[in-house]
């Protein structure tokens, strides 16, 4: 099976029906990943499989340390037998180091799943922080704050997003500007 139809179909497995909010998000970032094949070239389908799984660490059944990124990842590992790029992807999408290091388990997260940089890194979190948690496409700043309003202060996703969001910015507007380049 393709990598991008299964990986559609995983996450809507996954997240449509318990958590139909997160699947919408889900269903904008895998679109607006898609859109980037121009950008990304012989990369586009790993990148575009990536924003579809990127959440489903949040399935209730995937759920065990609480950190999205690295209980979806160690999911396509150890049950879908997923691609590592992929997996190092999900795990470390939009920053996701900073939680980690936060949550006490940076070093688990890096010895599991080596960073993926570079464009790829920078196009997932461009098409996951310009999507709101509805699937609509919005500007990084206003994503950004949707989500610090979402979390209270102190609790380690508001305090790692506000810490990440120099970097996510800069990741946004890098590939807002490739994107320009191009047309």
């Amino acid at each position: 099976m393709e990598l991008l139809t299964w990986a559609r179909e995983l996450a809507e497995q996954l997240l449509a029906e318990p958590l139909p909010r997160r699947w919408a998000h889900s269903q904008g970032v895998g679109r607006r990943a898609e859109s980037l094949a121009g950008v990304l070239g012989k990369d586009a389908e790993l990148l575009a499989a990536a924003a579809w799984l990127h959440d489903i660490g949040y399935a209730p059944e995937l759920v065990k340390t609480g950190m999205h990124q690295l209980d979806g990842a160690r999911y396509l590992r150890d049950n879908a037998s997923a691609d590592p790029r992929l997996c190092s992807l999900v795990a470390h999408h939009s920053c996701a180091c900073i939680e980690a290091r936060n949550r006490g388990m940076h070093a688990a997260l890096e010895a599991e799943f080596p960073p993926v940089g570079g464009l790829l890194a920078d196009a997932l979190t461009y098409s996951d922080m310009t999507t709101t948690p509805d699937g609509r496409t919005t500007d990084v700043e206003d994503r950004l704050a949707e989500i610090l309003e979402r979390y209270e202060a102190g609790s380690v996703v508001f305090e790692s997003i506000s810490e990440a969001s120099p970097r996510i910015v800069d990741a946004a507007h890098r590939i807002s500007e490739l994107i320009g380049a191009q047309r």
